[in-house]
């Protein structure tokens, strides 16, 4: 492969809306850690304005959203048009929590990426975005 990655890849973890729990999101933040990543987590009761403005300050290679509230339909296609407004269309919006796999195919068809139920292996989540990154971003 051509493109080493000379630095680290850079994600931001995020918890959108009123969703209080951020168990699952620790929990992938440590491990992709533990893969070598750098993390950044918002924490809770994030909007979607305040996630792409820290993506892009922190100059992120990927996104990923923890979604426990049943608002993943609106979530990902508002922080998508918003990504998608401030050119970020070499960043990976990916995500996870509790979303039926028939709107998981659907987010996928607007441009967001794999999204990954509870009980998927920390290590196909690191796997899936360092793979990602290496193929759409240029260092």
């Amino acid at each position: 492969m051509d493109k080493k990655i000379k630095r680290p890849i850079r994600v931001l973890v995020a918890k959108v809306g009123l969703d209080g729990h951020d168990r699952g999101a620790k929990v992938i933040a440590t491990a992709l850690r533990d893969a070598g990543m750098e993390v950044i987590y918002t924490g809770l009761r994030q909007t979607p304005e305040m996630v792409v403005n820290a993506a892009l300050q922190e100059d992120v290679d990927a996104i990923g959203i923890s979604i426990l509230s049943g608002a993943h339909m609106t979530v990902f296609p508002k922080v998508a048009h918003l990504m998608k407004e401030k050119g970020m269309d070499d960043v990976l919006l990916t995500g996870g929590g509790i979303i039926p796999e028939e709107d998981m195919k659907q987010l996928q068809q607007k441009g967001v990426g794999n999204l990954f139920p509870p009980g998927t292996s920390t290590n196909e989540i690191a796997s899936y975005i360092n793979n990602w990154v290496q193929e759409h971003r240029s260092f």
